[in-house]
């Protein structure tokens, strides 16, 4: 799955988003204090950056990551950083209006992106898995190869979520999409049940993170396909989850609150992404 996927699937979004969810109280949303906090490890460049900006110069030896605010894909590699407590800076970029100077460090005009010295690596898996070698601090993988493989496993079919998801939010709550979208969280409902508090058992790991986004983003749900809510009585063990997963640092150091979410989603009715609302 890429980040940019999210731009056609957010267009969709709009019809669908009744308009109490788009822009009530749109003056006075509350955003989550760790969103205008700078990352504890970071230089946030809020803003972002859009074609004929200058490049933003890098210092040798420092590592910087592309992202884009509201992006699941690139939330999951700030996650590690955060995580995993290694200093990196910022550089938020425009979607649709991509600078020349990005597009020639990832062709595919992605996020994220991370940059240090000559290295440039993208795609999230393929970041968030370079970081957890390269920095083996808190190690998000198990050491025994038959649970990393179980991981893994559940790592690279979680796209079936994120696609179910996404379905579930353009049909604006479909019957055929909600089920859909219940039937493949059965699998981690099931998993959470068999491993304890995280899917790393007493800890966070890599696949807590790669599948937090979309969980973080559970209140737009709430709105759009209410009958399709997680709750406490429908997926016990992913409920209990989120609520273990919203207490961690990293979470709070890289999250949006709902209405933040929403009103991310519904600036596509204009046809203009709203990359840098509330700042």
């Amino acid at each position: 799955m890429i980040c940019a996927r999210l731009v056609t699937r957010a267009s969709k979004l709009h019809k669908v988003l009744p308009p109490s969810a788009q822009f009530k109280n749109c003056d006075n949303i509350q955003v989550a204090g760790a969103r205008l906090a700078k990352y504890s490890s970071s230089t946030m460049s809020l803003k972002s950056h859009a074609k004929g900006s200058p490049y933003p110069s890098l210092s040798p030896g420092t590592l910087r990551i592309y992202s884009m605010r509201f992006c699941p894909f690139a939330q999951r590699t700030r996650l590690v950083l955060e995580h995993k407590k290694i200093p990196y800076e910022t550089i938020n970029v425009d979607l649709k209006k991509k600078p020349d100077w990005f597009l020639e460090r990832n062709p595919l005009g992605l996020v994220p992106v991370l940059e240090k010295d000559d290295q440039v690596v993208y795609e999230s898996l393929v970041c968030d898995d370079y970081l957890d070698q390269v920095y083996p601090d808190s190690p998000l993988y198990p050491q025994d190869a038959y649970k990393k493989a179980r991981d893994r496993i559940l790592l690279e079919t979680f796209s079936q979520v994120t696609t179910a998801w996404y379905k579930l939010l353009s049909s604006g709550g479909s019957d055929e999409a909600g089920e859909k979208f219940f039937s493949v969280l059965k699998t981690y409902e099931t998993a959470l049940g068999d491993r304890g508090e995280f899917f790393g058992g007493a800890t966070p790991s890599m696949l807590d993170f790669t599948a937090w986004p979309w969980f973080e983003r559970s209140g737009v749900l709430e709105k759009v396909a209410p009958k399709y809510a997680i709750t406490e009585s429908n997926f016990p063990n992913i409920a209990a989850w989120q609520k273990r997963m919203f207490e961690l640092p990293a979470v709070k150091a890289t999250m949006f609150d709902t209405e933040s979410h929403l009103r991310f989603f519904a600036s596509y009715k204009a046809g203009a992404p709203d990359y840098d609302y509330g700042l």
